[in-house]
This record gives structure tokens, C-alpha cells and sequence, in this order.
């Protein structure tokens, strides 16, 4: 994909059309690699995968570049690369392995596990009238699900579509998201992936599809028997089909994309494709050619060479442009932004290059700004244009309503209400004043830990069926089971665990920042306590759709509370406010305590202060001017709460949400300041000021 004249990309001109265009009735091949001596081009039967039927030589070109033209690529030809050269430190070069064109746009499977072969497509698609929803940050809601999980058991789905790309559109999926009120759909990855040896030999999979096998190609096996036999073009098509029809429904497509690693691991796992055409130079490695794993998955992609970053790049730029993707939640993303050291830095060229690209302009880009290796934690430190997940937020958030509960039924509760408050306020002392509350992507559960159920409802992992004995997944969850580990029939608890799933969810969809909900949360799905299920393809991550009463009503909630973040600008600021100032498309923020006073200085950190009064008024410069008041109240005992007296221009408040409830009230229940409300133990209320 050439670049814009306007855009400095990694390695110039030199690494434009990498991968096979066709052109004139015949196919140019473009491969990178600087250290290889030879490149061949083999071409496959079109049935047999192990029959090669011609092999052509590549020529060397400027800047490690290996081309050449044929009238053998043709469309749907299956096709691989022999590449040999120097045995020295840091290469693997092996002339007998048949390996993938690291820019294929298709891939067929052999019988092996290594028996891939890349594709030569034919892009395009009719779009239609179809266009990108572009939804603006301050009114995104974000639904993080497993593609193959969410439609794998749902009853209105034609058996045939169930857990395929077809299935996500079909129009019961579109009604559910769409009656949530949620905006963005992100799927955990979609990349081609392949499981782990060692899971196979355990009888396992990869399910959650992070061990990414082509950065180009959509996973063959979400596609329906139909589109899979006809072929990798008809797979390609299912997945444009999909991201037209979520489109049209109003819905944005986020892929959850893994470009940190790949599926070839360390050295002596599989040799698939960027291994076996420069390791020296596409996967991060010391002197001595000792990889430097700051994954935790065997191998690093070297993101500060050229064709590393490159190769990011395009497969971004091919995504956003050819399939109409609108968002990327990047995983481990401070490994790709670790420099020649190995050291992360915020200017890396690669996260300037994605922040500037016209291709990527109207794209959400949403790092999670961590990885496994020194100085890996970096939330809050990338650079203006990026999102975040916001790990503080999620672990203030459980603390306050769940960990802290906890300790409080056996001593008191350990902390106040300021650092839940700074949270809930957009987590300005985590995130610059230039880049705002929505640099903060909100979230209190994610696919890899609890589910909110199980967040309430165990202490403790359960992670037997992973074969591991219980020694994966986090042992630190900050979650609450009320008493009782696992499954109850102790109503108490049961209310008590329901009320707290209510809180979580409230905060999280009431809070300052972009809300991102994990599937299956809306109605309390359980994994039984598997905080780290990402090796299990069964019914216990696949979402059920048999819903009991408790369920629709917690559901009922969760559409609720976006409704009143979408009808209430004060809700959602884009802006950080400053004392004296009028700054548009932020929140003016007043704080009260229980008596309807302004809150002191020391009343923020009085580890017996946990009640609150949270007024915010917004500033658009588009919509109608908002302005919200909060109730929350952190301890189990009920308290009585007086309305701010002294609040300028407020003569009434009506009642919009309360967590205490089981289920959500249409009544708008109308206060005057310095009316007294009984407030239940470890709650929140939702008021308009009017």
C-alpha cells in the first residue's frame, strides 16, 4: 500500500507494495529481507498443498528488498517463500522451510500444524452506501466480546452462523447492541491465529486468538462452512459483509490486535513466516541473538527496525481502508513502542507514524499501555491522540465497592472516598491536561480476569480446567464473594452480590472517560470463577441467551445507564474544567458530603468518610447545557443524605437511576434542595439539577 507524500513512514518508498499485486495479467511479489543470500517463490497445486509445481527465483533489490514478476500469481493461487542465508548470530535461516508471505491477504491450511500456505486475493467489495459510523469519543460506549462467544449459543442465530462472522450481524445480535444503546463493538482478535503446541498436547485451544499467525487475513475459522470451503476470497467477503451490516446498523467495528508477538514464539517453536526471513531484524534480540521477551510469549517484534514498524503500519492502513475497521485496541502496546534499547518511549516514530496517518486519522486507537518487560507499565504515558486502558481506574473502582467492603466487615474500611472520586471525575492525575477524560478508556472487568458475576461472587481463582493446577490467571482480583465462595441459595448474599454488580456498572457507565463493557456483564454471565479462561472453547465462555428474571433486570439497568450518559452531557466531558474558567466540552464539578456541605479538605482522605455528592455541570459548545448530582455512598449501613442547599440556580432535583433498586424506575421522583433522603448501604443515586 504506497504511502501518502505527506506521511513519513518507516523505511521510505523502498517498503511500499510489500506482498503480491496484481497488475497486467501477471503478480509482483515484494519481500523484505536484508541478511537472506536467496528468496524463492513457490507455487503450490491448487488441491495438494504439499505438491510445489514451480519455483521461481526472487531478484535482489535496494534496501533488502528480494521481487519478481510472473504470470504464476494469479488469483487464489496458493503460494510460500524458501529463504536461505548466513548461519551467524542472530539469523535462523533455513533454505528447506516453506514459509508465509508476511503480507498475504489469504491463507489456506494443509494437515499440519505448520501446513499454511498464503493466498494471492483479489481486494474488493461493494460497500454500498455503507459508511464508517464515526461516533465521537464522548458518546462511545465500547462492548468488548469474543466473536465466536457471542453468538455461538443465541438461540435467534441460524445454527449455521453461530459463532462466525455472519452470525455477529445477524439481526437479533444487531437488536441486542443496539437496545443496549452501546456504539463500538471490539473483538477480541481476529487476526489469523493459531493455539500453542503445548495447549494441543494438553487437549486445549488458544480461544481468546492472542498468538497471531498473519497480520493480513482474517481468522478462517470464524467464517461459516459455506464461505470456508468456498475458499479464502468468499472468507474475506463474510467478514466485509459483517462490518457493512454493523455499519448500516449505526454500530463502529474495533479490532483488539496483536502486533507485540507472533505465533512463532521463542526459538525451537514453530517456523512459520518472519523467523525464517530475517529473525535478525524483525524480532527483538541482545548481542548474543538471545531474544528480549518483553511479552511473556517467547518473542518480541521488533518495531524499531523499519520493516518491523512497517509492517504494523500497512497492516493497519490495510484494515482501516480495505475492511473499514474503525478502531484498534493495541495489545501489550508498550512493546511496540520500545526503541533500539528496549526502552519505551512515547516519541517512538511508529506511535507518531499511526497518530499521523491520513488512512488512521478518523480511526480510535486504544493502547493497553503495558507489557511484561523493565519499565513496561506505562498508563498515562502515551501520547496525545491514544487511549488507554485505565488499570488504576478499574482497581479503584473494585476496591471501593468490593475489596474495601470486604476488610470493612472485619475491622473498618481502610480508605476514603477521594481516590474513588478522582476516578470517577476522569482520572485527571493519571492523564494530561491536553489529552483529557477520554484519554481514559474506563473499564471494570475486561476478557482476561472475573466476569462481573464473578467478581462478586468468588475470593478466589478457579482455574482447574486449564490444566495448569490452578497456578495461571492473577491472584490479585480485588473481588468480594459476600460470605459465600461460588454458587449460593443464601438470598442475602445473592441481593448483596446483585447490588454490588449494580454499583460497578453504574460507576463505570456514570464516570468521566470512555466506558468499555465486557460482554455477557449486562446480564451477570459466570465463568465459575475461571479468571483466565483463554484456553477454553466450551459453553463456559460462550455467552448463554436462557436469561432468569434477575438477569433481565440487571440487563434493563445496563441499558438504562446509557441512555442517561447519552442524554447527559455532564456525564461525559471531553475536557478537564479549571477553577475560574470557562473551558467548553468540560464539567464544572462541586463536591458535597452527606449533609450537603462542601467537602473539606481533610474530609477526602477520612478513611470514615466514604459518602458523597458529586455535581457536575457541563460546558458544551453543541448540545443543551447539563447538570447531574451523584449520590454515592460507600459503606454497607444506611445513611441519611441532605441535598445541597447552597447550589446556584438549582431548584429542583429529579431522580433518573438508583443501584438500590432491582430494577430500574421510569418515575422521576422530584426533590428541593435540602430535602432529606434515606440512603441504602453501598449505593448510588442519579439526580438531574434542574
Amino acid at each position: 500500500m504506497p504511502a501518502s507524500q505527506d506521511l513519513i513512514m518507516p523505511g521510505g518508498s523502498a517498503l511500499d507494495n510489500l506482498g503480491v499485486r496484481l497488475h497486467d495479467g501477471v503478480g509482483t511479489l515484494r519481500v523484505w529481507s536484508q541478511n537472506a543470500s536467496s528468496v524463492e517463490l513457490v507455487i503450490f497445486d491448487a488441491t495438494d498443498l504439499d505438491w510445489a509445481i514451480e519455483e521461481v527465483h526472487l531478484e535482489r533489490q535496494p534496501g533488502g528488498i528480494w521481487e519478481v514478476t510472473t504470470d504464476l500469481l494469479q488469483p487464489g493461487v496458493r503460494y510460500a517463500i524458501r529463504v536461505d542465508g548466513p548461519h551467524s548470530t542472530g539469523n535462523t535461516f533455513n533454505s528447506e522451510s516453506l514459509l508465509l508471505d508476511p503480507y498475504a491477504r489469504g491463507l489456506a491450511q494443509g494437515d499440519g500444524y505448520e501446513e499454511w500456505r498464503s493466498v494471492v486475493i483479489v481486494d474488493g467489495f461493494d460497500w454500498g452506501d455503507s459508511q464508517k459510523p464515526r461516533v465521537p469519543l464522548d458518546r462511545t460506549v465500547i462492548y468488548e466480546g469474543h466473536l465466536k462467544g457471542l453468538t455461538k449459543r443465541h438461540p435467534d442465530v441460524p445454527p449455521a452462523l453461530h459463532g462466525t462472522y455472519a452470525g455477529l450481524a445477524h439481526p437479533a445480535m444487531i437488536e441486542h447492541f443496539r437496545s443496549l444503546g452501546i456504539t463500538s463493538v471490539e473483538l477480541l482478535p481476529v487476526h489469523a491465529f493459531v493455539p500453542e503446541p503445548r495447549l494441543l498436547e494438553r487437549g486445549l485451544t488458544n480461544y481468546w486468538g492472542y498468538n497471531t499467525l498473519n497480520f493480513f487475513t482474517p481468522h478462517t475459522a470464524y467464517a461459516t462452512d459455506e464461505a470456508r470451503k468456498a475458499g479464502p476470497e468468499a472468507v474475506l467477503a463474510e467478514f466485509k459483509g459483517m462490518v457493512r451490516l454493523l455499519h448500516e446498523a449505526g454500530l463502529e467495528v474495533i479490532l483488539d490486535v496483536v502486533y507485540n508477538h507472533t505465533s512463532e514464539e521463542g526459538i525451537g517453536g514453530p517456523r512459520s513466516s518472519l523467523r525464517g526471513i530475517d529473525n535478525a531484524r524483525y524480532y527483538r534480540q541482545d548481542g548474543s541473538g538471545v531474544y528480549v521477551d518483553t511479552t511473556g510469549c517467547g518473542n518480541t517484534l521488533n518495531t524499531a527496525t523499519d520493516a518491523g514498524a512497517r509492517l504494523v503500519l500497512d497492516s493497519l492502513r490495510y484494515w482501516a481502508q480495505e475492511m473499514q475497521i474503525d478502531g484498534f485496541r493495541f495489545d501489550l502496546a508498550t512493546a511496540i513502542a520500545r526503541d533500539e534499547a528496549h526502552t519505551y518511549t512515547p516519541e517512538h516514530p511508529l506511535l507518531t507514524a499511526i497518530a499521523n496517518d491520513p488512512i488512521l486519522a478518523d480511526t480510535k486507537l486504544i493502547a493497553e499501555p503495558w507489557d511484561v518487560g523493565l519499565g513496561g507499565w506505562q498508563t498515562g504515558n502515551f501520547p496525545a491522540g491514544w487511549h488507554e486502558w485505565n488499570d488504576r481506574y478499574r482497581d479503584r473502582v473494585r476496591n471501593f465497592w468490593l475489596s474495601d467492603i470486604d476488610y470493612a466487615r472485619r475491622a473498618s474500611a481502610p480508605v476514603g472516598i477521594g481516590g474513588f472520586a478522582t476516578r470517577l471525575a476522569g482520572s485527571s492525575n493519571t492523564f494530561s491536561e491536553d489529552r483529557g477524560p477520554l484519554a481514559s478508556v474506563n473499564f471494570v472487568t475486561a476478557h482476561d480476569g472475573f466476569t462481573l458475576h464473578d467478581l462478586v461472587s468468588y475470593d478466589l481463582k478457579h482455574n482447574e480446567a486449564n490444566g495448569e493446577d490452578n497456578r495461571d490467571g492473577a491472584d490479585m482480583n480485588r473481588s468480594f464473594n459476600h460470605g459465600i465462595e461460588g454458587p449460593t441459595d443464601n438470598q442475602t448474599v445473592l441481593a448483596a452480590r446483585r447490588k454490588a454488580m449494580r454499583n460497578l456498572l453504574g460507576t463505570l457507565l456514570l464516570s468521566a472517560g470512555i466506558p468499555m463493557l465486557t460482554a455477557g456483564d449486562e446480564f451477570g454471565r459466570t465463568q465459575r470463577g475461571n479468571n483466565n479462561a483463554y484456553a477454553q472453547d466450551s459453553a463456559l465462555t460462550w455467552i448463554g441467551w436462557d436469561f432468569e428474571p434477575w438477569q433481565e433486570d440487571l440487563r434493563a439497568h445496563v441499558a438504562r445507564l446509557i441512555e442517561l450518559r447519552h442524554e447527559n452531557p455532564a456525564l461525559r466531558p471531553s475536557r478537564y474544567a479549571r477553577l475560574g474558567e470557562h473551558i467548553p466540552n468540560a464539567s464544572v464539578m462541586d463536591w458535597y458530603d452527606q449533609n450537603g456541605e462542601t467537602m473539606e479538605s481533610e474530609q477526602w482522605t477520612d478513611s470514615g468518610n466514604r459518602t458523597l455528592q458529586y455535581v457536575a455541570a457541563s460546558t458544551p459548545d453543541t448540545e443543551e447545557s447539563n447538570r447531574i448530582l451523584l449520590i454515592v455512598h460507600g459503606t454497607e449501613s444506611p445513611i441519611d443524605v441532605r441535598l445541597p442547599v447552597e447550589l446556584e440556580g438549582a431548584t429542583r432535583f429529579v431522580s433518573l437511576w438508583s443501584s438500590a433498586h432491582e430494577q430500574p424506575s421510569d418515575d422521576e421522583e422530584v426533590f428541593a434542595p435540602g430535602d432529606v433522603l434515606p440512603v441504602s448501604g453501598t449505593s448510588m443515586r442519579l439526580f438531574r439539577v434542574e
